[in-house]
C-alpha cells in the first residue's frame, strides 16, 4: 500500500506505526494530512487514534482500513469522527481514490454502507422532519450547504458577497446550533448532508 499511494505524483507517505502511542507520537512530529488506520494494532484499537485525532487535530483526516466486516463497523467509525472507511481486500483499488476523495472534504465510503445510511433515515421519517438543520436560518443553512461541498470561508464569502468574519460568525452559530464542537465535525456533517440529502 505505501508503495501504492507513494507511486502519485502528489502524495507521500511520511510514516508509519504499528500501535497508538507510536502512531500519535507521529502524528504530532509530522502533521500529516490524513492518517489511514487499521482497526486491529498490537495493544489496542484503532478506534481510539480516531478519537484523538479528532479531539487534538481536528484539521487532520482519518480514513479506516479494516479487515472488518463494513457493516459494523464503517458508521461507528464515521460518527467517531473518520472520513472514509474501506475493506482491506478493496484497499488497492480503492486507497487512492479515497485519499483523493477525503482531501476534498467529503466522506468515502462503499456505496452499500451508503445504501444502508438513506435506508435507515427512510425508515425514520419522523427523525428527518425533526432534523436539527431546522433550527437554522436560510444564510446559515446556505452556508452550511456550502461548507458541505467542501469550500473554504475565504471562497464562501467571496460567493456570498460577505466578510469572512461574518462567515465565521456563522459557523460559530451553526456548530452551536447542531451541537458540534470541532470544525471537522462540521465540514464532516455537512458532507454527509451534501451526498445525502440526509441529516
Amino acid at each position: 500500500m505505501k508503495d501504492l499511494i507513494n507511486s502519485e505524483d502528489d502524495i507521500t507517505v511520511i510514516g508509519e506505526a504499528d500501535n497508538v502511542a507510536d502512531a500519535m507520537d507521529l502524528v504530532e512530529e509530522k502533521k500529516p494530512d490524513l492518517v489511514i488506520v487499521d482497526l486491529s494494532l498490537k495493544e489496542s484499537d484503532g478506534i481510539n487514534i480516531i478519537n484523538d485525532v479528532e479531539k487534538n487535530y481536528p484539521n487532520i483526516y482519518t480514513l479506516v482500513l479494516s479487515m472488518h466486516n463494513e457493516s459494523l463497523y464503517a458508521e461507528r467509525c464515521i460518527m467517531a469522527g473518520a472520513k472514509g472507511y474501506i475493506m482491506k481486500q478493496e484497499a488497492s483499488e480503492s486507497v487512492v481514490n479515497a485519499i483523493r476523495h477525503i482531501m476534498s472534504d467529503k466522506i468515502y465510503v462503499s456505496p452499500n454502507i451508503m445504501a444502508n445510511i438513506l435506508n435507515r433515515f427512510q425508515n425514520q421519517r419522523d427523525q428527518i422532519n425533526e432534523s436539527p438543520l431546522k433550527t437554522l436560518t436560510d444564510r446559515e443553512m446556505e452556508i452550511f450547504h456550502l461548507i458541505g461541498l467542501g469550500m473554504l470561508s475565504k471562497d464562501i464569502a467571496i460567493q456570498l458577497n460577505i466578510s469572512i468574519k461574518t462567515v465565521g460568525a456563522h459557523r460559530e452559530r451553526i456548530k452551536q446550533k447542531l451541537g458540534i464542537k470541532h470544525n471537522n465535525e462540521l465540514i464532516r456533517r455537512a458532507a454527509i448532508w451534501v451526498e445525502t440529502g440526509l441529516f
